[in-house]
């Protein structure tokens, strides 16, 4: 009788003890509950953005990405990064690869379709990056000459549809290989964001070469990409972005990665993306 007491008994245990198993968990989930990792998606090919050093990886995005995470309940330390170049992004999202993504990353429409977004944190325009030498004074101009901008960036189908019918646009994997094409005379302009463009103008490489035109083509809110739905990550995301502007983090961010280039950057936006 003792026997069966006890052993009854120690499967009773044994079942609660499953069982809260089972529903405590690690709390590494895409809500940021806090605690556990968490895998941000990043840029590391654009300077003053998100760049990879040997230093780690350094630029305004990931410092809204660190500072974001900090609210979740995550330190640096628990944070995985991960590339999500342009044409990547939506599926990385979709399929779980990250928990949400920090990489220029423009409101649009079409893209709400297939994710959900928080923000914005940034408003950007869009321009041209041409050689010092040459002069750009309006869309028209790009007519008949070489466009470059990054397979899966909005950049280069807006100046093609709107502004430059006529130019011709080639599109390459990542940024550094349309600033080789801009410096070898293979393209004649590189656009996208201007804040991408001061990033890459204020290089120690590439200083007196090229230049911004000063065309303001677009306007680019920047947000953050979360997976479709999910409306309790965008509202604590949004919380940390709108605590990051009144504890005056966000302007210290801007200055700190745009402030060598001499970046005229719009005040923090309205965060209007809501569930």
């Amino acid at each position: 009788m003792n026997l069966r007491k006890v052993t009854a008994a120690s499967a009773v245990a044994l079942t609660l003890a499953l069982t809260a198993t089972a529903c405590g968990g690690d709390s590494d989930s895409g809500s940021g509950g806090g605690g556990g990792k968490i895998t941000i998606g990043i840029k590391v090919d654009q300077p003053g953005l998100g760049q990879e050093t040997p230093d780690g990886y350094k630029g305004f995005d990931i410092d809204v990405a660190k500072y974001v995470a900090k609210q979740l309940g995550y330190d640096e330390s628990d944070i995985t990064w991960k590339e999500a170049p342009s044409k990547e992004r939506e599926n990385l999202l979709r399929r779980g690869d990250v928990d949400f993504i920090v990489a220029t990353y423009s409101i649009t429409d079409q893209r709400k379709e297939k994710v959900s977004f928080a923000g914005p944190y940034f408003l950007a325009h869009q321009d041209l990056l041409i050689r010092t030498k040459d002069n750009v004074k309006s869309g028209d101009d790009l007519n008949k000459k070489k466009l470059c901008s990054v397979t899966g960036s909005t950049s280069a189908q807006n100046v093609k549809k709107k502004f430059a019918p006529d130019s011709q646009l080639q599109e390459y994997g990542g940024y550094s290989e349309c600033l080789s094409g801009l410096e070898s005379g293979a393209v004649d302009a590189l656009t996208t964001d201007d804040s991408i463009l001061a990033g890459y103008a204020a290089q120690q490489q590439y200083q007196g070469k090229f230049k911004l035109a000063g065309l303001n083509l677009s306007d680019e809110y920047y947000g953050i990409g979360i997976k479709k739905g999910d409306t309790e990550l965008q509202g604590k995301i949004n919380d940390a972005l709108k605590k990051m502007e009144d504890d005056g983090s966000w302007e210290k961010a801007v200055k700190a990665n745009f402030g060598p280039a001499n970046y005229d950057f719009e005040p923090a936006p309205q965060i209007t993306e809501q569930g």
